[in-house]
């Protein structure tokens, strides 16, 4: 079982950055790929980045550009640098990890979500 525990969240204005942290606890090693994903009100949640052991990562179009996902293997941290924020980025920000393979990254196991809201 992998524990995640996100922190970072609050309130920033139109411009602005933030920057989410997770850290994981309990059997990590089994940990591949860590990731971020949202949910904004009333609409799906979907991916904004991931990154594998190895480097690989990914990224929303919607954020290419403005959000960097780093990790740090020894520690089983990841963090979102979120720059130039839009108030379209409000949501709730869930931590992630979990497989990787060819057909793409598949999340086993969550955090508890930290908002994120941003004014215009």
């Amino acid at each position: 079982q992998v524990q995640l525990v996100e922190s970072g969240g609050g309130l920033v204005q139109a411009g602005g950055s933030l920057r989410l942290s997770c850290a994981a606890s309990g059997s990590i090693f089994s940990i591949a790929t860590m990731g971020w994903y949202r949910q904004a009100p009333g609409k799906q949640r979907e991916l904004v980045a991931y990154r594998t052991a190895g480097g690989t990562t990914n990224y929303a179009d919607s954020v290419k550009g403005r959000f960097t996902i780093s990790r740090d293997n020894t520690k089983s941290t990841v963090a979102l640098q979120m720059n130039s924020l839009h108030p379209e980025d409000t949501a709730v920000y869930y931590c992630n990890a979990g497989n990787y393979n060819s057909a793409g990254y598949f999340p086993r196991y969550w955090g508890q979500g930290t908002q994120v809201t941003v004014s215009s």
